[in-house]
């Protein structure tokens, strides 16, 4: 009797806890403002996005630079890796365009949570070139998670091809 008392409780907390929970450990609230979003990764506004445009639209230059890649289970743009931030920072300090960040992953882990990564590291890469002095209204984050992969194959060599950020020019 005692012992089914004890699992009617701890099946109460619990449940108290999942509903109600998650609101505990987030305190950041969404600011109020007119038609933009913030950036909780550095507190830069979002711009709007632009009628008509999407990353794997025709109007967008998926080549004029390569991917930067990740390791596994990360969002921290690698010392290797900043040569790339580097000329696309320099890129939009001359350019009127607007990049957009697309954030991807290899095929491990639920979809939720590979999306979650692609932001994450898309964010990443944001927040590096705007401390290289890019303009942040002429970026866009986008993440696929595991969709689009570069490599479909599997073992490291293809995840590694996949764990990325690819920057869309629009043109």
């Amino acid at each position: 009797m005692r012992l089914n008392r004890i699992i009617s409780i701890v099946m109460l907390v619990t449940l108290a806890f999942s509903l109600g929970g998650c609101n505990l450990f987030n305190k950041k609230k969404k600011p109020a403002t007119a038609g933009t979003d913030t950036d909780f990764v550095n507190g830069t506004p979002l711009p709007d996005r632009q009628e008509g445009v999407s990353f794997t639209s025709d109007n967008v230059d998926k080549k004029q630079f390569g991917p930067l890649y990740f390791g596994f289970d990360s969002s921290t743009v690698s010392a290797a890796e900043q040569s790339k931030i580097d000329a696309v920072a320099e890129f939009l300090k001359s350019s009127p365009n607007t990049v957009i960040l697309a954030g991807f992953t290899d095929e491990r882990g639920t979809a939720e949570y590979n999306r979650g990564l692609g932001e994450r590291r898309a964010q990443a890469v944001r927040s590096a070139l705007i401390s290289k002095g890019a303009d942040a209204g002429k970026l866009q984050t986008v993440s696929f998670g595991a969709e689009m992969p570069a490599d479909t194959g599997s073992g490291e060599s293809a995840w590694a091809k996949n764990r990325r950020v690819e920057f869309g020019v629009v043109k």
